[in-house]
């Protein structure tokens, strides 16, 4: 019989956080995916709009450096932890004096860690090498996609209690990222769109983000950007609520 689990403890929280951060070091594929494969998109699209008039680059630019951590870590965070499930790890160490937040809770600190060496690169590549025009503090940038990166990582570890194999778990993704990448104004400014679809837009944690990363791209001023950086944190913390009180110990 399982040991006693009063509430979060912070030394399972870290074990936990430990025990990830040693496998994704071993997985030099996914390490790749997760610090390289930002830097490469950005680059990209600043090569595919070189020749492009009217500055698209650092216009879209700063709305990609929200999308794509958020689209990365979620499809990482989804098959890992789903993986961790069906392979049985996650009933071995439930059985354990472990709940499941602290085993959210850990993942999503070691994904933070992750996310924030992810953010630096990407944000050190886009207006270091690439010359991204951004008018805010670059430290605040870093800031809010790290936040972005969070966001999806709580999204995967929620989406993962729900599936029951990997495919299912990237089959998701065209249900709960797919839509957000399309109405948070990235391709159409929300004010353009159908009443409806801006309405459904404005609700949207990706769209918080996108804002974020946004305003510090046309103006100096922090102050709507923190508040967009708080929801983004709100939302964080409900799906790994959600995720908790959801997750399984075992895919049937």
């Amino acid at each position: 019989m399982s040991g006693p689990r009063a509430g979060l403890s912070p030394r399972r929280v870290l074990a936990v956080a430990g025990r990830v951060l040693t496998q994704v070091r071993r997985d030099r594929r996914t390490l790749a995916m997760l610090l390289v494969l930002p830097c490469l998109l950005m680059t990209l699209l600043w090569w595919l709009w070189s020749d492009v008039p009217g500055g698209l680059f650092d216009r879209v630019g700063p709305a990609l450096l929200a999308v794509f951590p958020f689209f990365v870590m979620f499809l990482v965070t989804s098959v890992t932890t789903l993986r961790e499930r069906t392979g049985g790890t996650l009933e071995r160490l439930l059985a354990m004096p472990m709940g499941r937040l602290d085993f959210l809770v850990g993942y999503a600190v070691a994904f933070a860690l992750l996310a924030a060496a992810q953010s630096v690169l990407a944000v050190g590549v886009s207006v270091g090498l690439l010359d991204l025009d951004v008018r805010g503090p670059l430290w605040l940038l870093t800031v809010v996609a790290v936040a972005d990166a969070v966001l999806g990582t709580a999204l995967g570890l929620c989406v993962s209690a729900f599936a029951r194999t990997e495919f299912q778990a990237v089959q998701f993704m065209p249900a709960v990222v797919v839509p957000q990448i399309l109405l948070c104004g990235l391709l159409v400014p929300r004010d353009e769109m159908p009443p409806v679809l801006a309405t459904v837009g404005d609700l949207l944690p990706l769209s918080f983000a996108v804002d974020a990363m946004s305003g510090l791209s046309r103006s100096t001023a922090t102050g709507e950007v923190w508040q967009d950086v708080a929801v983004v944190a709100a939302f964080a913390v409900a799906l790994l609520g959600v995720g908790a009180a959801t997750l399984r110990r075992r895919t049937p």
